[in-house]
C-alpha cells in the first residue's frame, strides 16, 4: 500500500484557510477605505508591500515617526475570558500613543498575529479590535502578516505585535527640551489598566478570584488618546509628554524631561481607580504598584499652568487632564511628595 503523501497541511498549517482570512481582511479594509473616501492606493490588502500616498499630508518639513509594540501577557486574560474583539484596540493604542507623546499624527498601521492553528473567528474577531482602534486613531490599516506556526505556539495560544507610522511638522515635534522650569504636570486617566503588567496580574489571578464587577476592568482596551493630543499639538498647548506603560509613572516621565530639570509628583493626588486598589490588597507595596501599573494615570502632559484650562476643554468627563506636580530644577531629579491615597 502506498503511504500517504506527507503536505504542509499535515504539518499543521493550512495555506487555504489563511487566505480565506486575508480575503476577509481585504474585504473589510476596502469597505473602510471607501467610508473615508481614500484613494485606492490606500486599499492594498495582500500585496507584498504596503502603500501609503503621502502627497495628501500637505506638511512643511515632515517629520516621519514611527513604533512597534504588543500587548503583552495580557493576550493570556484574552484567551481565558474568551474576549478576543478589544484586544486589537490594545496593539493599535499601544503603538498609537507613542506617536503622539512626539506630537505625530498616526498615518498607517500594520499588525504581525502568529498563532498555533488558524481559527477564523478568534481572528477575524482580532481584526475587528485591530480596525477599531485604527479608526479611533484615524490611521490606515495598511497590511500585516499571519503566520500559522504549530509546535510554537500550542493550546490556543498566540501573539501579537503591532507596527506604526506618524508624521509631523518638525516645528511641532514635542521634544523634551521644549520642557522649562516651573512647567505643570498634568496626568490623564487611564481606562484600567491598558497592557502593562498582567505577568502580575496573572499571578494574582491563580491564588484569588478577581470580583465579578471588575473583570470587565481587567480586560478593558487602552485608551486611545490620539484625537486629544493631536488637537492641543496643533494649538501649541504642550511642551512635552509621556505615554504611562512599562515602567510607570515615574521612569516613563523622566524620559519627557530634560536632564537639568527635575520633575515632582503630589502622589496622594493620583486618582486612582478602583481595580488598581483591588490589586494592591494583594501584597503589593507602593513602590512595586507605581513601577508596574499606571495606577489610573495613563498619559501626562508637560506645559504652562496659564494653558491648563485650555486644555481640559478638550477631554471629556471621564478622561479630563488634572494636576499631579511641577517642573523645577531641585537637585535631586525625582521628588515624590506624600503617599498614594488608597
Amino acid at each position: 500500500m502506498q503511504k500517504t503523501k506527507n503536505s504542509y497541511r499535515k504539518s499543521g498549517v493550512n495555506i487555504e484557510l489563511a487566505n480565506k482570512f486575508v480575503t476577509h481582511i481585504a474585504k473589510i479594509s476596502k469597505k473602510n477605505v471607501k467610508k473615508k473616501g481614500a484613494s485606492e492606493q490606500s486599499n492594498n490588502i495582500g500585496a507584498f508591500g504596503s502603500l501609503y500616498d503621502l502627497s495628501k499630508s500637505k506638511i512643511k518639513d515632515p517629520i516621519i515617526v514611527s513604533s512597534t509594540d504588543g500587548v503583552g501577557t495580557k493576550l493570556e486574560l484574552a484567551n481565558k475570558f474568551k474576549k478576543f474583539d478589544t484586544i486589537g484596540i490594545d496593539l493599535v493604542a499601544m503603538c498609537v500613543n507613542d506617536l503622539i507623546v512626539q506630537g505625530a499624527k498616526p498615518l498607517f498601521f500594520l499588525d504581525y498575529i502568529a498563532i498555533g492553528k488558524i481559527n477564523l473567528k478568534k481572528l477575524k474577531l482580532i481584526i475587528k479590535g485591530i480596525l477599531k482602534g485604527c479608526n479611533i486613531s484615524k490611521c490606515q490599516l495598511a497590511g500585516g502578516e499571519t503566520a500559522e506556526m504549530p509546535g510554537i505556539y500550542e493550546n490556543n495560544k498566540f501573539d501579537l505585535a503591532g507596527f506604526s507610522v506618524g508624521i509631523v511638522s518638525k516645528k511641532k515635534l514635542l521634544l523634551k527640551k521644549n520642557v522649562k522650569n516651573k512647567d505643570v504636570i498634568l496626568a490623564i486617566p487611564s481606562s484600567g489598566i491598558h497592557s502593562n503588567g498582567f505577568s502580575l496580574v496573572r499571578k494574582i489571578l491563580k491564588n484569588k478570584k478577581i470580583p465579578s464587577k471588575l473583570i470587565k476592568e481587567i480586560i478593558k482596551p487602552t485608551k486611545i488618546y490620539a484625537k486629544e493630543i493631536l488637537n492641543l499639538v496643533d494649538r501649541k498647548l504642550i511642551n512635552s509628554a509621556a505615554h504611562i506603560t512599562g515602567g510607570g509613572l515615574v521612569e516613563n516621565l523622566m524620559r519627557s524631561v530634560p536632564n537639568n530639570l527635575s520633575i515632582s509628583i503630589d502622589l496622594k493626588k493620583i486618582k486612582i481607580l478602583k481595580v488598581f486598589k483591588w490589586l494592591k490588597k494583594n501584597n503589593i507595596s507602593d513602590k512595586e504598584m507605581l513601577k508596574t501599573f499606571n495606577c489610573g494615570v495613563g498619559f501626562c502632559l508637560i506645559c504652562k499652568r496659564k494653558d491648563i484650562g485650555k486644555i481640559k476643554n478638550f477631554f471629556n468627563h471621564d478622561y479630563k487632564p488634572y494636576e499631579i506636580g511641577h517642573i523645577s530644577k531641585s537637585k535631586s531629579r525625582i521628588n515624590l511628595l506624600n503617599k498614594l491615597k488608597w
